[in-house]
């Protein structure tokens, strides 16, 4: 990975969507491509960040699997966001399989909880059940934590189980 990659993938996770921007603007290759498409969507151009993220995943060679996977698993938050509940469901579930075969566990947890989000959104309780208790939380860092006892929360709240949604919240 090149300095302006690593810089501007930096700049993204310190919530400076512009300042990647700056770094890669112009670059045409998949990791800028991927980054633009995130930062696009940080900045809430969401159909050029599907966009670039599909761009991005296309020119990614078959050697390079996970960060496919890791495309696909941006465009599946995008879809989310956009309540386009459409979306190849399949496609994050492939992502999540190969991030998981390659070690990325933050990644393939967070595919996981956006799977789990999903199916709280069309009504799916006992799969978004199922899907949250095969999900560990502890490695996770604390906002994706937070964000698995929400939806843990959110399924008790919906089954009427008082006790195990307050827990969650506590």
């Amino acid at each position: 990975m090149d300095s302006l990659i690593t810089a501007a993938a930096l700049a993204l996770a310190g919530g400076d969507p512009l300042g990647a921007l700056d770094r890669v603007a112009l670059r045409e290759d998949p990791p800028a491509l991927a980054l633009r498409g995130i930062a696009m969507a940080q900045l809430g151009d969401l159909d050029r960040a599907k966009a670039l993220l599909r761009r991005a995943a296309r020119g990614f060679g078959p050697k390079e699997a996970v960060a496919r996977a890791r495309c696909v698993v941006a465009e599946a938050e995008i879809a989310l966001v956009s309540r386009d509940l459409g979306w190849p469901a399949k496609a994050l579930d492939a992502a999540r399989a190969t991030l998981e075969k390659h070690g990325d566990r933050l990644n393939a947890a967070h595919a996981g909880h956006l799977k789990v989000r999903r199916l709280l959104l069309i009504g799916r309780l006992d799969e978004a059940e199922d899907v949250l208790a095969g999900l560990d939380p502890a490695p996770l860092p604390p906002a994706s934590r937070a964000a698995h006892e929400l939806a843990v929360a959110g399924i008790a709240m919906r089954r009427l189980k008082t006790k195990p949604a307050r827990r969650a919240l506590e």
